[in-house]
C-alpha cells in the first residue's frame, strides 16, 4: 500500500512516524525518563538489570547508551533476540559492550 521505501523510511528514520504510530524521537522521549528514574538508578547500585522491550524501544535505549546520532540509529542493527551486555561506569557511561550472538 505505502512502498517498500516509505516503510523503510518509517523503520528506520529518527524523526518519521509511521500512520498511527510514534518516530524513534517520540520514543526515546518515552522510554528515557523511565530508564532513568526506574533503570539506571538500580545498575549504578551494582545490580544486575535485564531488559527486554520491543525494537524501537531497545532501538532508543542503545541510541541513548552507545551516544549515537539520529544518522547512526538508522545504520545501528539490533538483531532479534540478540543479548547486549552494557558494563556502566560510575558516571552512567557505557565501558564495556559485548554483544552476544545466539
Amino acid at each position: 500500500k505505502f512502498g517498500e521505501e516509505q516503510v523503510h523510511t518509517w523503520r528506520r528514520s529518527y524523526d518519521v512516524p509511521p500512520p498511527g504510530g510514534e518516530s524513534l524521537r517520540d520514543t526515546v522521549a518515552r522510554t528515557l525518563p523511565y530508564y532513568v528514574q526506574e533503570i539506571l538508578p538500580g545498575v549504578l547500585r551494582g545490580e544486575r538489570t535485564l531488559v527486554a522491550a520491543h525494537g524501537n524501544s531497545l532501538r532508543a535505549l542503545v541510541m541513548v547508551l552507545e551516544k549515537l546520532s539520529p544518522a547512526g540509529i538508522m545504520k545501528r542493527e539490533l538483531a532479534t533476540g540478540a543479548p547486549i551486555i552494557y558494563r556502566l561506569g560510575p558516571d552512567a557511561t557505557v565501558i564495556e559492550k559485548r554483544d552476544l550472538i545466539v
